[in-house]
């Protein structure tokens, strides 16, 4: 059958559920462009780490109000892989790094930073036909959205994931330190007062604990084919 319907697919869930992986596939599958949210989020983390901005609670908010405008984020193909672009320079590896991963959460939490992110990321859907993934897309970005998952696992699976990546990139930790973030992040996302991390009421949640990326996104294909077949 045609993919003919140009519809919105919200991917949220917990750090390392493998949200990026299946919403890139996905994206691919059906020849969506595919929208890293969390990479975003990382990159003004870069940014803030880079320009002392997180060294106190009032001069962090202050710093970052004043400085939005000069943070640029685009997405491009490298070598066929979508990287991460902050003021025209490639930081797809070094805003995958643990320094960046402990403070990120921080960052998302300041609400002048989620205003103009969030403005961006709905800029980018004014056309649909995007996947986006993230914490807060089916219930703040796009709550809106035709197709949302909600995607959970336990966090030991996910600090094994996140150990694997972080090993395959060459950077050097420990299985405790990276489940000690993934805890602390699970903590920081769900808590925090702007835009927490929850599961939309119409979102369809997928415990991944135990399903391979195949299964996985055989799983969320059959779901958004079943939403364009029903919108034919």
């Amino acid at each position: 059958f045609n993919y003919m319907d140009n519809i919105i697919i919200a991917i949220d869930g917990y750090a390392a559920t493998g949200k990026s992986t299946l919403a890139k596939r996905l994206a691919n599958h059906l020849d969506y462009i595919y929208v890293d949210t969390g990479a975003m989020y990382r990159a003004v983390t870069l940014y803030a780490l880079q320009n002392d901005w997180l060294d106190t609670k009032i001069s962090s908010q202050n710093k970052a109000i004043q400085q939005l405008d000069k943070v640029k984020i685009r997405f491009q193909l490298v070598n066929k892989k979508q990287h991460t672009f902050l003021n025209d320079k490639d930081v797809e590896a070094i805003i995958r790094t643990p320094e960046v991963s402990d403070r990120v959460s921080e960052v998302a939490a300041i609400p002048e930073v989620r205003n103009v992110l969030v403005s961006q990321q709905r800029a980018m859907g004014i056309k649909k036909r995007i996947v986006m993934d993230g914490r807060d897309i089916g219930t703040v970005v796009f709550p809106n959205a035709e197709c949302k998952f909600f995607l959970t696992a336990t966090p030991e699976v996910r600090a094994k994931r996140r150990l694997l990546e972080l090993d395959l990139a060459g950077i050097d930790t420990t299985f405790n330190e990276v489940l000690e973030n993934v805890k602390k992040r699970d903590k920081l996302d769900s808590s925090r007062s702007v835009a927490p991390l929850v599961k939309a009421a119409d979102a369809l949640l997928i415990d991944v604990s135990e399903l391979t990326i195949k299964n996985a996104f055989n799983a969320l294909l059959k779901v958004v084919s079943s939403h364009l077949l029903d919108d034919d």
